[in-house]
């Protein structure tokens, strides 16, 4: 299968290059990088050991931050870390340093992954989650690079999905020197796959660092609001923002003076969101445009990137996105770690480790449409104590979790490069 697979990835090259062009042109690449996609580096390897981390997306990326700070105090190594989306890079952005340096993943085109492996030479290929691209990983593994997977995750719905290419992955996870695991069902999915060393440390976004927020901008933003009650919904996709603008709605009846604040997933929906808005009679300001915050302003959209340490710092009670719509959720600990009382949808594939520790703690509240949203923030707004004995439940949980960092270094240690002398 894996033959088949490398012949159609030759002959479809053109299409795969003219793709990325047409993504380029979109925003969805970056065009003064998209060289990096092929292969192509854009600055020299650094002398000594080289370690790779490659996390496809923002989540990913975020979540191996404190492995990368826990690995570069090794001062012979040097971390290149690559992401396949430009919000990704964006994210890393402030992290690089000499020696820690970003790339984009090439795409899966041998003569790409070629390049950018002769190029880069790593002693050591670390693997966020499940992304395995055949060509990437086949390349790796021949040129004896030790590979191992952090993170490792498998939904049900990719578990049964690999399960029909089992011959092809378990020829992949046989090789990898060791799958770190999140959860025990994560091991025996990936055990079922050919995978041979196994361990399970829980999940690396329990340890992430708390989200930062520029000083000045908070203290402005309190200002422009004063003291009007603020709830924040994060990460939204389309199909959430009716059912938070319904809740938004509903709970204006009881605190008439409530906004809410709109963090989308993706900020390019922010005129979409605009105009659903002001469809539902919600009058709205958006901040790429810097419109101030009005007395009869409904909605504050924050069409922005990487701002939301700023909003989870204005927000008792916030409601994370990609749980009202079948995408699997998004990041649950961020908003605990800065004291929210959190609330979300039912859909949390991808937080399944997390979700399950809140729901042992009773510590997890999930709504089903934007009636019951309604109901969970007045009461969480209104409601102090409720409010505070929920934060208190939820970080709780992160508090039990703080040795996973260390867990996630010990498996690792054996395939790490010798520090020299």
């Amino acid at each position: 299968m894996y033959g088949l697979y490398r012949l159609t990835t030759k002959l479809g090259a053109p299409l795969i290059r003219s793709k990325l062009r047409s993504r380029a042109a979109s925003g969805k690449e970056d065009p003064a990088r998209l060289d990096e996609r092929l292969g192509h580096a854009s600055s020299p390897r650094p002398e000594g050991h080289l370690v790779w981390i490659h996390a496809a997306s923002v989540g990913e990326t975020v979540s191996v931050l404190p492995l990368i700070n826990a690995l570069i105090e090794d001062p012979d190594l040097t971390i290149l870390i690559t992401s396949g989306t430009v919000t990704s890079a964006t994210v890393i952005e402030p992290h690089l340093s000499e020696r820690i340096i970003h790339h984009y993943v090439p795409v899966d085109l041998v003569d790409a992954v070629e390049r950018f492996l002769d190029h880069w030479r790593p002693d050591l290929a670390i693997l966020v989650e499940s992304e395995l691209w055949p060509n990437l990983v086949f390349e790796t593994l021949e040129r004896d690079v030790p590979m191992v997977i952090v993170q490792g995750r498998l939904s049900d719905k990719s578990w049964r999905r690999w399960r029909r290419w089992h011959g092809t992955i378990s020829s992949l996870l046989s090789r990898f020197r060791i799958v770190i695991a999140q959860t025990e069902t994560d091991a025996d999915r990936f055990r079922s796959l050919g995978a041979q060393a196994v361990a399970v440390t829980g999940t690396l976004k329990y340890v992430a660092a708390p989200l930062t927020a520029d000083p000045q901008e908070l203290k402005a933003f309190q200002r422009m609001v004063g003291a009007r009650p603020i709830w924040l919904a994060a990460s939204t996709h389309g199909g959430e923002e009716d059912a938070v603008m319904t809740a938004h709605i509903e709970t204006r009846a009881h605190i008439p003076d409530l906004l809410m604040i709109i963090v989308p997933r993706h900020p390019e929906r922010g005129a979409e969101i605009v105009a659903h808005a002001t469809s539902r009679g919600l009058e709205t300001s958006r901040r790429t445009a810097a419109d101030p915050i009005k007395s009869t302003t409904a909605i504050y959209l924050a069409d922005t990137l990487g701002e939301l340490g700023l909003f989870y710092r204005l927000a008792p009670v916030v409601f994370v996105g990609g749980s009202l719509v079948a995408v699997g959720g998004h990041n649950l600990i961020e908003p605990i770690q800065l004291g929210c009382a959190v609330t979300c949808g039912p859909h949390l594939d991808n937080m399944a480790e997390v979700a399950s520790d809140l729901g042992a703690a009773d510590a997890l509240r999930t709504v089903t449409d934007g009636h019951a949203l309604s109901r969970d923030i007045s009461h969480l707004m209104n409601d102090t104590d409720a409010r505070l004995k929920l934060v208190t439940a939820q970080k709780g949980v992160l508090d039990d979790k703080a040795e996973i960092l260390d867990l996630v270094m010990t498996a690792l240690k054996p395939y790490l490069p010798r520090r020299r002398g």
